[in-house]
């Protein structure tokens, strides 16, 4: 069973369809001992750090999530997600992430030619050995929408990187620790394959 935390943000009935899709079950909760009692659990989300982060903190999920990750569960934080699980966003100064990680989320540069948000399809450049990117080609496209993006502290946690008007860190992966800037769920088959190693984790 995957756990889908739900703490109001968007985008999670399209993750929920993604893992039905693959056959697996899951189970969209705010529950703590059902959170803890799955195999997987999903971070996912669209919309503001601070917003979220409050949201968190009222439905008493961050000791959850930190007790998820002490156990040792496969945990995967998706766009919005990802960027929680830092230490601090420039979109909400003085707000506290997760701190699951340590880094930072800030703003995409602007730059001729490119808009932001940045929506719409990139290529990954994979670090060989990356878990959630087992059986695919080189260079796959992914879809992303965001604004912001995460300057990992550790380099040796990025699984995947991107170039839009700076290089982006688009995924990191860490013992039981995953996440994707981009969103698995919206990127076709190669999303459908990162979500399938995930679950294999």
């Amino acid at each position: 069973m995957v756990a889908i935390i739900d703490y109001d943000a968007g985008n999670i009935k399209s993750v929920e369809k993604a893992l039905e899709y693959l056959g697996e079950k899951a189970v969209i909760t705010r529950d703590h001992e059902t959170i803890l009692s799955c195999d997987h659990v999903i971070l996912p989300g669209v919309g503001a750090f601070g917003d979220a982060m409050e949201k968190l903190h009222q439905y008493d999920l961050v000791k959850t999530i930190k007790e998820v990750v002490e156990r040792k569960i496969p945990f995967l934080g998706i766009c919005l997600g990802l960027q929680l699980m830092f230490e601090r966003s420039d979109e909400a100064p003085g707000v506290e992430g997760l701190g699951l990680l340590e880094g930072e989320i800030v703003k995409i540069p602007k730059k001729d030619g490119l808009k932001i948000p940045h929506m719409g399809w990139n290529d990954l450049k994979v670090k060989e050995g990356a878990r959630l990117f087992q059986g695919l080609e080189e260079h796959p496209y992914v879809y992303f929408v965001h604004s912001y993006y995460l300057k990992a502290k550790d380099e040796s946690i990025v699984a995947a990187t991107t170039e839009y008007s700076t290089n982006i860190h688009a995924s990191v992966e860490k013992e039981n620790v995953f996440a994707c800037q981009f969103h698995p769920e919206k990127s076709s088959s190669v999303g459908l394959q990162i979500l399938k190693n995930f679950i294999s984790c």
